[in-house]
């Protein structure tokens, strides 16, 4: 199965919450925009000071996100996607979401059956705007 995956999919994993996504091991083929690891380390690193994580436990959530991202094809942040990102949308996005969803709209031309999976309301709800299957999100599959 392609799919194009977001953070917020990923940090459920490694921060162990609930309501983590379902179809995570038939994602034979992970895509991402390599702004997933920026969000990740960043996330990791807030909980740190936020949550004042031990170093042990900073150590293995960074690990397990690093790992993880070996398995997936990551996209570059080039200036087409940055030139599209900037381009209005059908509905709200922030920056972040928007190169997301632009990445996983050039990545869908070149794979038409790419679902999208992400946590975050406003980008599954943006993605299911622009045709996508969207896993994870609470209205989504």
């Amino acid at each position: 199965m392609n799919v194009y995956v977001d953070a917020s999919v990923l940090l459920r994993f490694v921060f162990g919450q609930p309501g983590r996504l379902r179809i995570w091991p038939s994602i034979t083929s992970p895509v991402a925009s390599e702004l997933i690891r920026l969000e990740c380390l960043r996330t990791i690193d807030r909980a740190r000071v936020v949550f004042r994580l031990e170093d042990g436990d900073v150590a293995e959530r960074l690990a397990s996100v690093l790992e993880a991202i070996e398995a997936f094809n990551l996209v570059p942040i080039g200036p087409r996607i940055l030139a599209r990102a900037a381009d209005p949308f059908p509905t709200m996005l922030g920056s972040p979401d928007a190169i997301h969803l632009t990445t996983a709209l050039l990545v869908r031309d070149r794979f038409p059956d790419l679902a999208l999976a992400t946590h975050d309301e406003e980008l599954a709800i943006a993605a299911r705007a622009v045709g996508f299957h969207v896993h994870g999100s609470r209205a989504g599959a």
